[in-house]
Parts: C-alpha cells; structure tokens; sequence
C-alpha cells in the first residue's frame, strides 16, 4: 500500500486497484461485474465460469491484509441484474463471509441498477462519507471530492519497443476514478474522450493516471 492525499483524507493505494481508507477500516472497490461469464454463456460464448470465484477470493484477501471493517462497491459490482442468482456455490460463500464480517455497502452501477438479494449489505444511489462523495459514474458537475468507477481506466505505455497496460486510477483534485477490480473487465484508455469529459470541471485541473505497485505510486499527467 502506497500513501495518497485526496479530498482532505489519506489513502492508501493498493497494486490490485483498490483503496484503503485507514481512518475509517474501510476498502473500496468498483466494477466487481460478478457472473460475466455466466452472462455471456447464457448468449452462446462460453468462457471459464470461475471469474467470479477468482474476484472474490482477491477480494478476501485484502479485506483480510488490511484488516477492513468496511468495504464500499462504487457500482457495478453485478454484470447484470440476475447475476446474484447465478453466483455458484463457492463464489456464494466467500460473499456471504465478506458480507457477514464487515460493514458492506452496495452502491448501484449501470449494470445493476436494480439490487435486491445481494447476499448481504446495504444498498443505496450514492452517498457522501466524511465529505467525499461515492458513486458509480462521474459528474462533471460535481464539485465536492468523489470517488468513482465505471470506466475501468488503463494507462498504455511503450517500453523499450513494446506497448503494456495496467490499470490505473484518474485523478484530479477533486475526483478519483477507479479502475475495475473484477477478474473478467476490460479497460477504457486513460486518454479517452469519454474519461476526459467525465474529469473536465470550470477549475480546469489538470488529470493524471495513477499506477499503484507495492511500493511507490507512478504518476503520469494525462493531456488536457
């Protein structure tokens, strides 16, 4: 975990794409999208049925390093509505323990705007914790410090002839995007339009891509 400043509170940014809220013994993780493959067999392209499996138990294990005591979705952490009801039995009992052992909260994406049975937690549109807003999608408009997904941001770079991806956070100094944390997700390049549109404020704050690794936090200013 590396220390990170935003919104009047410190962080700390883990390498899996998640972040970690010491103050409050909370971790927060966006774009789960549990039971894709599921989804996408029901439409005859089969994929390995173990994503959610595979999401869940990273998941586990850091709720258990960081010894969190709250854990936020921003959205979309179902593929799609029914995708609960198809979580297999191991997958089932690994959410169940998480949501059993900490303070969880459900918060509703694009993908799974209707929550009803999710193995435990709370659910809501968004929510202001401490002054930081958390949400799914990113307004423009909004002024206040917000954390959210949606986009599953990834910074593209060439080294030494090759071109590499990871994931990153979006950062301004009011808003943070995150990247998905689920094992089955693409990724939206950090420059896209769309993420600019997303991050653009009156303030004209410059955005940068934030690569987390075990040690140190890699900062690379993104073009207005």
């Amino acid at each position: 975990m590396v220390p990170l400043s935003f919104g009047g509170h410190d962080w700390r940014a883990l390498a899996q794409g998640a972040l970690f809220w010491p103050a409050r013994r909370a971790l927060l993780v966006a774009d789960l999208h549990l039971e894709k493959a599921s989804w996408f067999a029901r439409g005859g392209q089969m994929l390995p049925p173990y994503d959610s499996i595979r999401t869940l138990a990273d998941l586990t294990a850091l709720v258990t390093a960081t010894a969190a005591e709250e854990v936020w979705c921003l959205g979309d952490s179902f593929h799609d509505i029914e995708g609960c009801d198809r979580l297999p039995p191991q997958a089932r009992d690994l959410l169940t323990a998480l949501t059993g052992s900490t303070r969880w909260t459900w918060i509703t994406g694009n993908h799974d705007r209707v929550l009803v049975d999710r193995c435990g937690g709370e659910v809501c549109d968004e929510v202001e914790v401490d002054g930081v807003i958390l949400r799914h999608e990113a307004q423009p408009s909004e002024t206040r410090p917000e954390l959210s997904g949606h986009f599953h941001p990834k910074l593209r770079l060439r080294v030494r002839g090759k071109s590499i991806a990871r994931r990153c956070f979006v950062a301004t100094p009011r808003k943070l995007i995150f990247p998905a944390f689920g094992s089955l997700t693409g990724g939206l390049d950090a420059t896209h339009p769309e993420i600019g549109r997303a991050t653009r404020q009156s303030g004209g704050e410059p955005a940068e891509a934030l690569v987390a690794l075990d040690d140190r936090l890699l900062r690379f200013p993104l073009a207005a």
